[in-house]
């Protein structure tokens, strides 16, 4: 299934795309998509539904995939290629960094040039949308714990990531840097996360050109990996680290501007296009 958020920021309506790629509203029979709505039970009820015996919604604004984000987790250096395009070495164990839960927007939205940046970034990235609660959980089993998969931009501030003192979350967490979606794609529909196709242009150039394979670790590892910190609850988003061809490991390094424009999208999961804008 894939499940999407539709209306203006704040009064998005719950939905699902049917296979002729028509919307339809599920507010009759969900409160959002988040939470309880996509536990096992909560997606196997969806999954009883016939989507066009649902009204038909008009296309509009995206929202973010999914509702009620309690953390945001980001995984750094994940890719070899990516890794080796920055100079870094491939950690011995996972890159951790949260992301604030006030970056999410939705796929298509305009994404805001923080005050005093010379060096925001892009990233595209395969994200993981937790689906029950983990705790513990084994690498065989943290595929179970799984809701689906969606595409984020990890848009990042390059010179307030790692030219100032202290952690990358000051970085990473700029409002509008956490766009999510189109669709929140349930696991059955992606059998093998670690293969699919990855890609991002600016101004239409392509920028990054990758693939889910090249990750150090994967999507079940990150899981099991993180639940041995932290419980991890439904609507929890996991960015799983991006390919090579980001803006600071061009050369010369290449950062966005005020009207430069991000298409990005991944095999399986749809596409985003966002809007870079100056913050007043």
């Amino acid at each position: 299934m894939k499940l999407m958020r539709v209306g203006e920021a704040g009064s998005e309506k719950p939905a699902i795309l049917d296979a002729d790629g028509k919307i339809r509203d599920l507010s009759a029979h969900v409160a959002d998509i988040g939470g309880a709505t996509i536990s096992p039970d909560g997606l196997k009820k969806i999954a009883a539904l016939d989507p066009k015996s649902l009204p038909e919604l008009a296309p509009g604004r995206i929202g973010p995939c999914v509702a009620g984000t309690g953390k945001f987790i980001c995984i750094g250096l994940n890719y070899s290629d990516h890794a080796a395009e920055t100079g870094a070495t491939v950690p011995p164990e996972p890159i951790i960094f949260m992301k604030a839960t006030s970056a999410i927007v939705g796929p298509n939205d305009n994404v805001i040039i923080p005050r005093g940046s010379e060096k925001t970034d892009w990233e595209v990235e395969l994200a993981v949308v937790i689906g029950k609660t983990a705790k513990y959980v084994s690498e065989a089993e943290a595929l179970d714990y799984v809701a689906g998969y969606c595409v984020c931009d990890d848009v990042s501030e390059r010179a307030f990531q790692t030219e100032r003192s202290g952690q990358w979350t000051k970085g990473k967490s700029c409002d509008t840097f956490g766009p999510i979606g189109p669709w929140l794609v349930t696991k059955d529909e992606i059998p093998d996360p670690q293969n699919l196709g990855m890609w991002l242009t600016v101004n239409g150039q392509k920028m990054q050109d990758g693939s889910s394979k090249t990750m150090v670790y994967g999507v079940a590892f990150l899981v099991s990996y993180l639940s041995q910190f932290m419980s991890l609850h439904p609507g929890d988003v996991i960015s799983t680290g991006t390919p090579p061809g980001v803006g600071m490991g061009q050369k010369p390094p290449r950062y966005l501007k005020a009207g430069d424009v991000v298409e990005l999208g991944i095999e399986g999961l749809g596409t985003q296009k966002q809007t870079f804008v100056a913050d007043r």
